[in-house]
């Protein structure tokens, strides 16, 4: 079973940054893909950013640039690095685990395992 713990939401103004932190269960990023998504009131889980086990990263287009996603081994934990925030960033944040074929790397139904996820909104 893996367990994901998400951390680092806040209210911060546009322009700013925050850092998020994803803990993982031990042994997660070796055996799996894993991916940030976020979900603003009334819409659907929306992709953006991954990290595949091979080590290749994607990017949604509207973050492309401003977000950086990152991991360090020994803590087991996965980050998102973002910065030059916009108040269409406010959503909150979930971060993802699941062995994901490659063309589903966006899609949030190809991930098995959630965290509970951390709000960020970003005011004007």
């Amino acid at each position: 079973q893996v367990q994901l713990v998400e951390t680092g939401g806040g209210l911060v103004q546009t322009g700013e940054s925050l850092k998020l932190s994803c803990a993982a269960s031990q042994g997660t990023f070796g055996r799996r893909d894993m991916a940030w998504f976020r979900q603003a009131p009334g819409k659907e889980r929306v992709f953006v950013a991954a990290r595949r086990r091979d080590g290749h990263e994607y990017y949604d287009d509207s973050v492309k640039g401003r977000f950086t996603i990152s991991r360090d081994s020994a803590k087991n934990t996965m980050y998102l690095q973002m910065n030059s925030l916009k108040p269409e960033d406010t959503a909150v944040y979930y971060c993802g685990a699941g062995v994901v074929i490659l063309s589903r790397t966006r899609d949030a139904s190809g991930y098995d395992y959630w965290g509970q996820g951390t709000q960020v909104t970003v005011s004007s």
